[in-house]
């Protein structure tokens, strides 16, 4: 890591009880982030799947937590933006920026379930397309172009939200078009491995996007690459284990559906390196992340603990372990707060 490498915290808020109090534990672990040192903390859009991420309205939730802290930065990551009104995103991110005094960071790309997309009337096969005119739709807006017939423009005016507006991809094509528009590019731990093994394989596959992204950026811009991964880090080994072993039997129907093979026979230890689970002891998620040379290179670091979604309580203490132990030995360290307070 940089000296200024941001750190973050991704929740999908999946904690197994009520809606209302996944919410009220997400804004705890956010305060948690903030009170640790954390830079940044991130949620997911999600619609109609409760198992598969809590939250489909993103720009709410991170508008209460912006009310409840000070100095950590609020992003989404991502908005699915082909199911959304680009104006309407445009609006509520303008709004959002201003109520949090300038700390939130508008992720957005093309994902989401396929099932979720006809009743918001989409064909799912659509998708690109539509991504791409709402996309359109977005920058316009936020870049101040005249909307109406009358002039109207985006009110509140958000041309800042245009210096760290962030896209996700899975492709080297995709990290090339992201660079040359001069963007922050997203990358996801659930890319499918096509290069590389063991807890490296991430990385060299997510590498050519990375050097595709850095290529076409151009040279007044400052790159940024947003590396995602799986981390929960525990006090003991049998803690450990049992973690790791939720996260392989989550992770199955997931890695099956992106295609990657799971050899018959595999050990816990050839599983969570297939499948990405960093959950172990500080010294040993420290080795581990070591060998990510993504994570090294990356602007912003940003662990979330699914699919392993550990008990609220194990959550906080990965917090504060990754804070205390794992970030430090990486070459991570906190920010002063009149730094980063806006």
């Amino acid at each position: 890591m940089t000296d200024r490498q941001r750190l973050g915290f991704f929740t999908r808020v999946l904690d197994e009880t009520t809606a209302a109090e996944r919410y009220r534990l997400a804004i705890e672990q956010i305060r948690t982030a903030e009170a640790l040192g954390f830079d940044t903390a991130w949620v997911a859009q999600h619609h109609f799947h409760e198992f598969e991420g809590g939250l489909p309205s993103p720009f709410v939730l991170l508008a209460h937590a912006a009310a409840q802290t000070s100095r950590i930065v609020l992003g989404t990551s991502i908005v699915t933006l082909p199911l959304e009104a680009p104006l309407r995103v445009a609006e509520d991110a303008a709004v959002l920026f201003l109520l949090s005094g300038g700390r939130f960071e508008l992720g957005v790309g093309s994902g989401g379930t396929p099932s979720s997309f006809p009743p918001f009337g989409h064909d799912p096969k659509d998708r690109p397309a539509i991504y791409a005119r709402h996309f359109a739709q977005l920058v316009s807006a936020l870049r101040g172009d005249v909307l109406t017939s009358d002039g109207g423009r985006l009110y509140p005016a958000a041309p800042a939200l245009l210096d760290t507006l962030w896209q996700a991809t899975f492709s080297a094509q995709g990290a090339a078009y992201i660079g040359a528009s001069g963007l922050g590019l997203m990358l996801s731990k659930t890319q499918a491995h096509t290069a590389g093994s063991g807890f490296s394989a991430l990385a060299d596959t997510q590498r050519e996007l990375v050097d595709a992204y850095r290529a076409a950026l151009p040279e007044a811009i400052a790159p940024r690459v947003f590396g995602s991964r799986n981390l929960v880090v525990v006090d003991d080994q049998a803690t450990a284990d049992r973690l790791a072993d939720r996260g392989i039997e989550r992770s199955l129907p997931t890695v099956k559906a992106l295609g990657i093979e799971v050899p018959s026979g595999a050990t816990r230890e050839e599983l969570r390196a297939l499948f990405d689970l960093h959950v172990g002891t500080p010294e040993r998620i420290v080795e581990e992340l070591a060998q990510d040379h993504v994570l090294a290179s990356a602007t912003d670091i940003v662990f979330q603990t699914h699919p392993i979604d550990p008990p609220h309580d194990l959550l906080l203490r990965s917090l504060e372990l990754i804070a205390t132990d794992v970030a430090p030995a990486l070459g991570w360290a906190a920010a002063h707060t009149e730094e980063t307070h806006v």
